[in-house]
């Protein structure tokens, strides 16, 4: 039997109804990082069957830096007007501004890294790499991983949430997909730098 300081702890952790917690952790026999993870797969699939619904509404948020030296705008996009009034969506928009803010990232997702800048990716890794004296082979690896980290620290949904660190912006927006059961994502952002 889970108890209800159980499924207050699990709610207060992921911001998922009790029903959806409490079943996360009777599946996994009380074990909250069994039902962390069971909560984490599950909020996959629904963002992955959700992710195909049109999106007609949204909030812009900004962030302003305290020196008033840098500053965000984002768009984040839902399917309807009921979620985009909700104080928890508005918060999260604005949370991701704060973190365009202090990270820079320059695409949203991996989709929008063109040829181009991966082709200007490889022309600055690709001298560190020919210098390092290992075969082509494992040169061509270690290009492949420069690339990779470097493409995954300036795409915003790949990068670890300046507020938990265990999180990416990802999973945050998976999560607010299970938590309000619509399509989520962020349309656009901008960042602007004195």
């Amino acid at each position: 039997m889970v108890s209800t300081d159980q499924v207050k702890e699990l709610r207060d952790k992921t911001g998922i109804s009790v029903m959806q917690c409490k079943k996360a952790l009777e599946d996994a026999g009380g074990d909250m990082n069994k039902a962390l993870e069971m909560l984490k797969a599950k909020g996959a699939e629904i963002a992955s069957k959700k992710s195909a619904r049109a999106l007609k509404a949204g909030a812009v948020a900004s962030y302003v830096h305290s020196n008033n030296a840098v500053g965000a705008m984002v768009l984040l996009s839902c399917e309807t007007d009921f979620v985009a009034r909700n104080e928890e969506f508005k918060t999260l928009a604005y949370d991701i501004a704060m973190h365009i803010t202090a990270m820079s990232p320059e695409f949203v997702s991996a989709k929008d890294i063109t040829t181009k800048h991966r082709e200007k990716a490889r022309e600055l890794f690709n001298k560190e790499v020919d210098e390092s004296g290992k075969p082509s082979e494992i040169k061509e690896k270690m290009l492949a991983g420069k690339i990779g980290t470097y493409f995954k620290e300036r795409t915003l949904l790949d990068q670890q949430f300046i507020k938990d660190g265990e999180k990416t912006i990802s999973d945050l927006i998976t999560n607010a997909i299970q938590k309000f059961g619509e399509n989520i994502e962020v349309a656009q952002f901008v960042r602007f730098s004195v």
